[in-house]
């Protein structure tokens, strides 16, 4: 399979402009972050033939500090899911030196744990969305996958900030990352969520507590804690997810854009018929589900909505008195086809979705042995993201000592 949808050959912006923070890192991007010119068909039969007519916000942003926009992956449809996804294996074939892939799930995270690299998912609401085309405004974000964190924290400040195109930033200060080389980790404390470790066979739980022996030597004392309703994270991000999903792709209707079906005897059979056509088995699923929330049990949705804020709020107390939860990234039992329904696309996120519902910034750690895919999955308070990559960087370092 092509690594590239698109690709970006030109030698001279390779070689990057000294003295800009990524000058001469070449960043491949998924065909869902519109790149002027370029392809953008979000994986999807729905935007068969789209190009981008303008930048996201995150593109000029990355040139300015340097980076080399080596071209598009392959990716699921819409970003859900890492069926058929390209965007790591990039770093792998060392045709990129930094990922970006829509996170919704924990899909960058998981791609890196898998790769054996480092992946992290920000605090919600600090990079403008302006530009990227998902399915779930209020869980998605972008995520960054790279073998050294530095890269990350180098992408996270050329990204990162106040955009006016994004109304659904919120107000306030956000992290300041090029103060993050400077931040003192110090003595810190991380829960690992009792509730989690029942999800985790012998092997996934004698691995992960092998990785751990890594926070004990930066100096992370490491306690058990409780969620009495860690169950319900996952309920509540599907049912939220889905029905966001169903609204964002209503757009796609085979009229203005993207594909639409021959054929048609009149406008509402090509409507029906385009839309029919236009997504694949699992993507229809999860949009399936969330028409149901929408039209048939919108009470559901709103109810999902109430327990989301107290999830947000458990979180919330529970790291007041952690400055970590951690727990393995992935488990080592998968399949390997990708998952054709919604249940089984869930279960590959169970670790890493959580962070996507309640927002906090979350950093994939690859394990010891490298290759393990089991990973720490460390998920630190909301806007602490530069204090995160720090404690990474100090991860990084510990390793390339032994």
């Amino acid at each position: 399979m092509e690594l590239f949808t698109h690709r970006e050959t030109d030698p001279a912006a390779v070689s990057g402009r000294p003295g800009l923070p990524l000058s001469g890192r070449r960043v491949v991007i998924q065909p869902n972050m519109s790149r002027r010119g370029w392809p953008c068909n979000a994986g999807s039969r729905a935007l068969e033939n789209y190009t981008a007519l303008e930048d996201a916000a995150i593109i000029p942003r990355l040139e300015k500090s340097g980076a080399h926009l080596a071209g598009n992956s392959r990716m699921s449809e819409l970003g859900f899911g890492l069926s058929a996804d390209t965007t790591v294996q990039a770093l792998i074939e060392k045709e990129a030196d930094i990922a970006l892939m829509t996170d919704t799930m924990g899909e960058a995270r998981v791609a890196a744990a898998r790769a054996g690299i480092f992946g992290f998912k920000p605090s919600w609401g600090i990079v403008s969305r302006f530009g990227l085309i998902g399915l779930v405004p209020s869980m998605e974000c972008y995520g960054v996958a790279a073998a050294d964190p530095a890269d990350i924290s180098g992408v996270m400040q050329a990204i990162s900030g106040k955009d006016d195109r994004d109304f659904s930033m919120p107000d306030g200060e956000l992290p300041d990352f090029s103060q993050e080389g400077k931040t003192k980790t110090g003595s810190r404390r991380a829960g690992i969520v009792k509730e989690m470790l029942s999800l985790l066979t012998d092997k996934d739980r004698g691995l992960f507590r092998e990785n751990l022996k890594m926070l004990g030597s930066a100096g992370v004392e490491v306690v058990e804690v409780t969620f009495p309703e860690f169950e319900l994270l996952q309920t509540a991000h599907q049912v939220i997810a889905a029905a966001e999903a169903s609204s964002s792709a209503g757009k796609y209707d085979g009229v203005r854009y993207g594909y639409r079906a021959p054929g048609a005897k009149n406008w509402n059979d090509m409507y029906l018929d385009s839309r029919g056509a236009a997504f694949g088995t699992l993507v229809k699923a999860f949009l399936f589900q969330g028409a149901y929330f929408q039209f048939e049990n919108y009470a559901a949705f709103e109810n999902a909505c109430r327990v989301r804020r107290r999830l947000v709020r458990s979180m919330e107390n529970l790291l007041s008195e952690l400055d970590l939860l951690v727990s393995p990234t992935c488990r080592m039992v998968r399949k390997d086809a990708a998952p054709s329904d919604v249940r089984g696309a869930y279960e590959e996120f169970i670790l890493t979705l959580p962070a996507n519902l309640t927002g906090q910034p979350a950093l994939q750690v690859p394990g010891d042995p490298a290759g393990d895919c089991v990973g720490l999955h460390l998920t630190a308070k909301r806007l602490d993201d530069s204090r995160l990559l720090a404690l990474g960087r100090r991860l990084a370092a510990s390793r390339g000592a032994k």
